[in-house]
C-alpha cells in the first residue's frame, strides 16, 4: 500500500520551544551558595576564636599552606613549632614585636583606625595604595584562618574577625597566640622555635638585641635573617626606648 503523499498545505506539528538557559538563575544560586559558604566559614572561625580562650591551635592555615607548597615543589620540609606560655617568652621580644608591628596594640580594639586614616591620607597624597596597617590582631587572624596571599577576601576576613578576637580574648592571650604561631623562617613557627633555630637559645632567654632582630623579620620571615638585620633592628630598639622599654 502506497504511503499517502503529504499535503503541503497541511500545517506541521510545532515542536515546543526550548527554554533559554537560565544564566541569571544559575548565577543567583551560585551567589547564594557562596554567601552561605562565607557565612559558614565566619561562624566556624568565630567558634574557633572562642575556644582559643582555653586551648591552643593544633595547626594554622599558614602552616598548612607551607606544607602543601612543599608537596608541589617536591622539596624537603620540616616544621618546627613549640607552643609556650607568654610568661616563657622574653619581655624584650614582646615589646619588640609591638614596637615593630603595632605600636597602638594596647589601645585599639582589633583595627587601628587612626593609623589606617593616616595611611589613606598618605596614599592619596603620594598616589599609591599602601599594604601596611595590619594590627597584631589582624595578623593573628591571617595566620590562623587565612593564607599569606594578599587579596580582598583575606582583608575582609581580618576586618570581620579581628573585633571578635578582641572581644573574646585578652590582649595577653592575643599576643601569646601571635608570638607562638607566626612564621620566623622556613618551617619555623613561633618564638620558641625561632629562638632555637636562629640563636640556639630559648624564647625566655632572648636579649633585647636578638628580639629586635627577630621582630624586623616578621613581615618577610622567609627572606630576612636576624643576623642581617642590624641596621633596621637599631630603629626598633630606638622605638622601644621611646615607648619606655
Amino acid at each position: 500500500m502506497k504511503k499517502q503523499a503529504e499535503n503541503p498545505s497541511t500545517p506541521k506539528a510545532r515542536r515546543p520551544k526550548r527554554k533559554p538557559f537560565a544564566v541569571g538563575r544559575l548565577f543567583g544560586r551560585s551567589l547564594k551558595w557562596l554567601a552561605f559558604g562565607i557565612l559558614g566559614y565566619l561562624a566556624f572561625c568565630g567558634l574557633g576564636i572562642f575556644l582559643l580562650r582555653w586551648i591552643d591551635p593544633w595547626f594554622t592555615t599558614v602552616q598548612a599552606q607551607r606544607r602543601v607548597e612543599s608537596w608541589f615543589a617536591k622539596a624537603p620540609y620540616q616544621k618546627r613549632h613549640k607552643q609556650v606560655p607568654l610568661t616563657r617568652i622574653s619581655l624584650h621580644l614582646q615589646h619588640a614585636a609591638i614596637a615593630s608591628e603595632d605600636a597602638r596594640f594596647h589601645t585599639h580594639h582589633g583595627i587601628d583606625w587612626q593609623t589606617l586614616e593616616k595611611l589613606v591620607e598618605d596614599d592619596i597624597g603620594e598616589g599609591k595604595i599602601s599594604r601596611g596597617g595590619s594590627t597584631i590582631t589582624q595578623q593573628l587572624i591571617k595566620n590562623l584562618f587565612a593564607t599569606t596571599h594578599r587579596n580582598i577576601i583575606r582583608k575582609a576576613l581580618e576586618f570581620a574577625l579581628a573585633p571578635v578576637a578582641e572581644y573574646w580574648l585578652s590582649k595577653d592571650r592575643i599576643l601569646e597566640l601571635y608570638l607562638n604561631n607566626i612564621e620566623w623562617g622556613p618551617g619555623v613557627f613561633g618564638a620558641e622555635a625561632a629562638a632555637q633555630y636562629h640563636y640556639k637559645s630559648t624564647a625566655a632567654q632572648l636579649s633585647k638585641e636578638q628580639s629586635a632582630r627577630l621582630a624586623v623579620c616578621i613581615p618577610s620571615p622567609r627572606r630576612r635573617r636576624p643576623v642581617q638585620m642590624g641596621g633596621t633592628a637599631a630603629i626598633i630598639l630606638a622605638r622601644m626606648q621611646q615607648m619606655g622599654w
